[in-house]
Parts: structure tokens; C-alpha cells; sequence
């Protein structure tokens, strides 16, 4: 099975380290388009839970090269980095951009996907 994640466990509290991934997307010249507050929309729904939030950020440039090579590839835009706490530890994990290639081989983003993945793992490599 492909290793689909880059997860990291911090000493971090959860709160830290969120401030910390979000500060460096935009420092690595990408933008933070949307947090769900994963927490917040169980407890809407009368569901306990740790913190659990999902960072979805963006490069343009990027975003571009790829639609244009397959527009299907919005399927799996943007770049997600989850912030989260289990077993009262808190962890950060990006879904890794590498797995565009195996699902698109036609579009040949191999070279991108790992220069984006190179970029966003050193995003959660902050929280540590």
C-alpha cells in the first residue's frame, strides 16, 4: 500500500501548533484558503471529540499547472494539512501531493508533486 501521508507527532499543544502550520504555509508562498473546525461541527451535532481541524491551502501557480494538465485533478485540490489530537498527543499530517502522479499518470506531475510535497512537508515539519 502507498504510503499516502506525512504525519508528524509534536509536543506542541494543539493550539500552537496550528498557529505554527498556518504561519508557514503563507511563508512557503501559499495561502490558507479555508479551516474546518472539524471539533466544532460534531459538537453542532451533539458529538464529542478532540480538536481535530483541516487546513486546506493553495499555490496559484501550482493549482494552474496542474487543472490545466487534467481538470480532474480539482477533484484532489487543494492541499490538505489535518491538525489534530488522539490519544491526548497532538499530530499533523499532510495527505501527500506524490499521489496526484499515481492517480493522474497522463498528466505528468511527478517533478511538481514532489517539489510541492518537498515545500509542504517542511510546513508541518514547523509544528514540531
Amino acid at each position: 500500500m502507498m504510503d499516502f501521508a506525512y504525519t508528524i507527532t509534536t509536543n506542541k499543544s494543539f493550539a500552537d501548533a496550528e498557529r505554527d502550520v498556518q504561519n508557514a504555509v503563507a511563508a512557503k508562498g501559499f495561502r490558507v484558503l479555508h479551516v474546518h473546525d472539524v471539533q466544532a461541527t460534531f459538537t453542532e451535532k451533539g458529538i464529542q471529540r478532540d480538536p481535530y481541524k483541516i487546513i486546506e491551502v493553495c499555490n496559484v501557480k501550482y493549482a494552474n499547472q496542474a487543472l490545466r494538465a487534467d481538470p480532474l485533478i480539482g477533484l484532489m485540490m487543494p492541499c490538505k494539512i489535518n491538525v489534530f489530537v488522539e490519544n491526548g498527543k497532538t499530530q499533523v499530517s499532510l495527505l501527500k501531493p506524490s499521489i496526484l502522479a499515481t492517480f493522474f499518470p497522463q498528466a505528468a506531475l511527478d517533478a511538481m508533486a514532489t517539489e510541492i510535497e518537498t515545500i509542504l512537508a517542511a510546513v508541518v515539519d514547523v509544528a514540531k
